[in-house]
C-alpha cells in the first residue's frame, strides 16, 4: 500500500480560507459535563460521544446511583421495578438502546382490570376478550375506539422526531422542537387540559371519568387537568405491547455510560460558574466551572460544554449559576410527589366491596378521582427478571405495587391488606406538576450550557428524556461549530420528503 501524501501547508491555509467551517469542525471542545446519570443524562453522554469523538473528555456527574429515577427496590430477595416500570412497543431510542446494548425485553403481561370509584367498581374486565368489547360498547359507545384513532394521531406526528434526529436536525427551544412535530395541534394540546381536549374531540364525560382519568392517575399521579399532551401520552401508556428491560430498566443508563466511556463521578454539582482564560495564542477562550461535592469535600473541574440532564428546584439539582450576563433565573418547576409502596401480602377484597373473597379476581385496579380515596392505583407485580406476572393468583400472597400521593398509614395498610410479610416504600419527585397552559424553561441557558428537562414539561417518559438528550447532543455540536442550518429549521416534514 503506497504511503499517504500530507497536504502542502499552503494547501491547507487555502482550504481554511475558503472553508472555515471545514476546519473548525477539526477542533471540538477538550472536555464536556453531563450533571445527573438518569436516562437522559446517560442517553446524552451516548450521544455525545457520538457526535464529538474519543477525543473528548466526558464527564457524568452523579450524586446517588446511576438510573435517576428507573429504580428497583427488594423485596425479599428479589428486585421489582420502582420508577419508571415500562415503555412503549414505539420507543425507538429506548429499542435501539436495548439493542445495541445487547439487553433483553421482558414483555408486559395483563392482568384482568377493575375501575374502583371509591365505592364500586364502574367496569370489571372479563377474561373472555368478546365480553369485554361487548362492556366497553354498551357502557362507552364508540369512545375507546375513537380513543385510539385519536392517540394514534397524535404519536403518528411525534414518530417524526425520529426523522428529523436521524438527519441530524436540532431544536434550540421546546416550543420549536414539538410545534417542528404537530404544528399548531400540539401547542393546543399544551394549552389546554386533556379534558378539554377530549371534550372538544367530542368524547362523553363519562368516558373521561371513568377510563382516561384513571390513566392520568396511574401514569402521572394527577387527574384530567394535566395538559393534553402528556394526557395523550399517558393514554399511549396503557396499550398493548409494553415491554420492560429484563433486570431492570436501570440498566440501560449504566449500559449507556460505559457505551460512552464517559467517567462517573459521584458529586452532587453545587455551582456552575462561566470562566475566561487566556489560550496559547492570545485569544480567550470560554469555560464553565463546576463545583461540586464528593466524599472528600468540594471540588471544582473547568468544562468547554456542560449539559444539565437532572431536574433544576430547591428539591431536586439545587445548583446556583454564579456572575452569568444576563443572569440565569429559577423558573417555576415543581414536581409531584408519588409514592411507591411494595407490599407481600393478599389483597383484602371486602375493602373494594367483594365480601365474597373468592369472588375477587383483579390483578390491577384503578381509580376514579375521588379525594376520599387514598391510592391511585394497585397491580400485582413481578420481579424484573421475570415475565410472569402471577395474574392467575391475585389472591395469594402475591407482591402487590401501590401508588398514592403520600406514605401509607399502618391503619391504611392493614386496610388494603388482609396479611402481608413485608413493605418497601420509595417517595419519588417523580414528575412535573402539570396544568395548562404548559410553560417550557429554556434548553439553552448560556452559549454551551443546556438543559435538558423543560421537555418533561411536556410528557415526563424515559423516551422524552432520550429524545431531548438527542436534540441536545446535536444542538451543541451544530451550536460549537457554527452549524446553524441544522438548527430549527421550518416546515421539515415537507423538506424530507422531497430528498426521498
Amino acid at each position: 500500500m503506497p504511503p499517504r501524501r500530507r497536504l502542502p501547508p499552503l494547501l491547507l491555509l487555502l482550504l481554511a480560507a475558503l472553508c472555515p467551517a471545514a476546519i473548525a469542525l477539526r477542533h471540538g471542545p477538550s472536555a464536556i459535563a453531563v450533571v445527573g446519570g438518569g436516562i437522559g443524562g446517560s442517553a446524552a453522554a451516548y450521544f455525545l460521544r457520538q457526535k464529538f469523538g474519543p477525543g473528548v473528555r466526558l464527564h457524568v456527574l452523579e450524586k446517588a446511583a446511576l438510573g435517576g429515577r428507573l429504580h428497583t427496590l427488594d423485596v425479599e430477595g428479589a428486585a421489582y421495578e420502582a420508577g419508571g416500570a415500562v415503555i412503549h412497543p414505539l420507543n425507538l431510542h429506548m429499542k435501539h438502546f436495548v439493542k445495541e446494548l445487547g439487553l433483553s425485553v421482558a414483555s408486559s403481561q395483563g392482568s384482568l382490570a377493575g375501575v374502583y370509584n371509591g365505592e364500586e367498581f364502574v367496569f370489571e374486565e372479563s377474561s373472555w376478550s368478546f365480553i369485554n368489547l361487548l362492556k366497553l360498547l354498551w357502557y362507552y359507545g364508540l369512545n375507546p375506539l375513537r380513543m385510539s384513532m385519536w392517540v394514534e394521531d397524535i404519536l403518528d406526528k411525534f414518530m417524526r422526531i425520529y426523522r428529523y434526529q436521524m438527519h441530524e436536525y436540532a431544536f434550540s427551544s421546546n416550543e420549536r422542537l414539538l410545534h417542528a412535530l404537530g404544528g399548531d395541534d400540539f401547542i393546543q394540546l399544551l394549552n389546554q387540559t386533556i379534558d378539554e381536549a377530549m371534550q372538544r374531540a367530542g368524547f362523553s364525560q363519562k368516558f373521561i371519568n371513568e377510563v382516561v382519568c384513571p390513566a392520568m392517575r396511574v401514569n402521572y399521579g394527577q387527574g384530567v387537568t394535566v395538559n393534553g399532551f402528556v394526557g395523550a401520552v399517558s393514554l399511549a401508556g396503557v396499550q398493548s405491547g409494553l415491554w420492560s428491560v429484563k433486570g431492570g430498566n436501570k440498566l440501560v443508563c449504566s449500559g449507556l455510560i460505559s457505551s460512552s466511556k464517559a467517567q462517573v463521578i459521584p458529586g452532587t454539582v453545587v455551582s456552575i460558574e462561566p470562566k475566561t482564560r487566556p489560550s496559547p495564542s492570545g485569544d480567550p477562550v470560554k469555560l464553565y466551572q463546576v463545583t461540586y461535592n464528593t466524599s472528600s469535600g468540594l471540588t471544582e473541574d473547568t468544562y468547554d460544554i456542560v449539559l444539565i440532564a437532572a431536574p433544576l428546584g430547591r428539591k431536586m439539582a439545587d445548583i446556583t449559576f454564579r456572575n452569568f450576563d444576563p443572569p440565569i433565573l429559577p423558573f417555576p418547576n415543581p414536581y409531584h410527589q408519588t409514592v411507591t409502596t411494595l407490599v407481600h401480602g393478599r389483597v383484602n377484597a371486602s375493602f373494594f366491596g367483594y365480601n365474597d373473597p373468592q369472588a375477587f379476581h383483579f390483578g390491577a385496579i384503578f381509580t376514579t378521582d375521588n379525594p376520599k380515596l387514598f391510592i391511585n392505583s394497585l397491580g400485582v407485580v413481578s420481579p424484573v427478571g421475570d415475565t410472569d406476572t402471577g395474574e392467575e393468583l391475585p389472591l395469594q400472597s402475591a407482591v402487590w405495587k401501590v401508588f398514592s400521593k403520600e406514605e401509607l398509614t399502618k391503619e391504611q395498610l392493614n386496610l388494603l391488606f388482609s396479611s402481608y410479610d413485608s413493605v418497601q416504600v420509595k417517595p419519588w419527585l417523580a414528575y412535573p406538576e402539570y396544568s395548562a397552559p404548559e410553560k417550557f424553561p429554556p434548553i439553552v441557558l448560556h452559549e454551551q450550557l443546556y438543559y435538558l428537562n423543560g421537555l418533561e414539561r411536556a410528557a415526563s417518559a424515559m423516551e422524552m428524556s432520550a429524545v431531548a438528550a438527542r436534540n441536545a447532543a446535536l444542538l451543541a455540536f451544530h451550536r460549537w461549530h457554527g452549524r446553524s442550518a441544522s438548527i430549527d429549521q421550518e416546515d421539515l416534514h415537507e423538506k424530507l420528503k422531497t430528498e426521498l
